[in-house]
């Protein structure tokens, strides 16, 4: 029950409560107060005309003042006491509120020197959570407070998952170890899959990326292709398709250099089939001559028993374009196709081979060393791309693989 009769202690400190408070209103006082609007406004007029204040338009000058963020002036120097006090106190909690938000920072600039993800900072509110008020924390790292509690709460799910990552870690370090390091997610993706286990390519390229496993990235290239420029002129029967809707139609050839310790080369001639990217001939030689060339033709031949009527498609390297080399296309039934001079492009898929080559074989090392080292990494490599490796283009299938599927795939047709 409200008070009838009010001391003048009371009233005094009404009055002095409404003066000190910035941007008060009578209405919001006189409810804290438990007293009438118009009682607390009386109460306040007689105290300002007690002490000389005369108001300068309908509401007291005094009033304009606070909602500036000033106490009104007073010559009641216990009055104007108060009012500092006041106006102390609103410092000292602004000065706390800004220490605070400080310290979270600075806490917080320690916390994410790996990198402010979302997640980080709703685990950095969790974390500091019986140290600082959620609200605080939310304010100063510019999250929505439900966010965070609908993060919290999906925190068993999180458990779980990251079980399972620990388990899906082990299997990818297995298959990423048992590629020699090469495979990057697309590859271990598939080998995942056919041992059968279902999983998206994306949360394996996330795992790998949190354990830092990854593949071997490219190398710097050498120019090996030297035009001749009495060569003969040849098609470019290709136009870039580097496709083929069966095995033995179309193959393509290029070579490469294997750098050595001291600086030395050896040289590596490959030739493909377009269909399966199998390796169906290669040949290794401390030369770029035209019998380096030759040689990894005709293991072509014998690998696939024959290639007559066949395309095959080089770049204008001077091997490629020697005399030797024609008679011996010719000898073999193949028939030969240029893309344009100085275009790497229209013999990419030959230069991606390498390059996946080099990469997989040197894993970040400047050479082989020896030449006898050098090529036994080289044939150990080749051999197993065509019966084991995944290749993107066969839907990773190994080339091996993708043939066998094909030629039976034939045989159910034809029954």
């Amino acid at each position: 029950m409200a008070m009838k009769d009010y001391s003048d202690e009371f009233k005094a400190d009404a009055v002095a409560l409404y003066e000190s408070t910035p941007g008060a209103t009578y209405k919001d006082i006189a409810a804290d107060l438990g007293i009438n609007r118009a009682t607390l406004r009386e109460w306040v007029l007689r105290d300002r005309e007690r002490r000389g204040i005369v108001p300068t338009g309908p509401r007291a000058a005094g009033t304009a003042t606070a909602r500036a963020g000033q106490p009104t002036a007073s010559d009641d120097p216990e009055m104007r006491i108060r009012q500092l006090e006041a106006r102390v106190a609103e410092l000292e909690a602004s000065e706390r509120k800004l220490a605070t938000e400080r310290d979270i920072l600075r806490k917080a600039a320690k916390y994410f020197a790996g990198g402010d993800e979302l997640v980080s900072r709703f685990q950095f509110v969790h974390d500091h959570r019986d140290t600082y008020e959620v609200k605080r924390l939310c304010q100063v790292l510019d999250l929505n407070r439900s966010s965070y509690y609908k993060w919290l709460g999906g925190a068993d799910a999180r458990v779980v998952r990251r079980r399972e990552d620990q388990v899906l870690v082990e299997q990818i370090r297995r298959i990423h170890a048992g590629s020699g390091g090469a495979y990057g997610s697309p590859r271990v993706t598939a080998e995942l899959r056919e041992a059968g286990t279902l999983v998206n390519h994306k949360r394996v390229a996330r795992v790998m990326r949190t354990y830092s496993i990854a593949g071997i990235r490219l190398r710097r290239r050498v120019r090996t292709t030297v035009p001749d420029p009495a060569a003969q002129a040849v098609p470019d029967l290709f136009r870039r398709d580097f496709t083929a809707t069966e095995p033995g139609r179309k193959y393509m050839g290029d070579i490469t250099y294997l750098p050595l310790a001291g600086g030395e080369f050896l040289y590596l001639a490959t030739v493909l089939d377009c269909f399966s990217r199998k390796v169906v001939g290669w040949s290794i030689a401390d030369h770029m001559r035209a019998g380096l060339v030759a040689d990894a033709l005709r293991m072509a031949a014998a690998t696939r028993g024959g290639l007559e009527g066949a395309v095959f498609h080089s770049d204008h390297g001077a091997q490629y374009g020697s005399r030797a080399f024609a008679d011996l296309c010719s000898g073999l039934g193949v028939i030969r196709s240029m893309g344009a001079v100085g275009s790497s492009a229209d013999n990419a898929a030959c230069e991606s081979f390498h390059a996946s080559l080099k990469r997989e074989t040197l894993q970040g090392a400047r050479d082989y060393g020896g030449p006898a080292t050098c090529r036994r990494t080289v044939f150990a490599w080749l051999t197993r791309y065509n019966t084991r490796r995944r290749h993107s283009a066969n839907g990773h299938l190994s080339p091996n693989e993708y043939e066998r599927r094909h030629h039976t795939a034939k045989l159910t047709l034809a029954a």
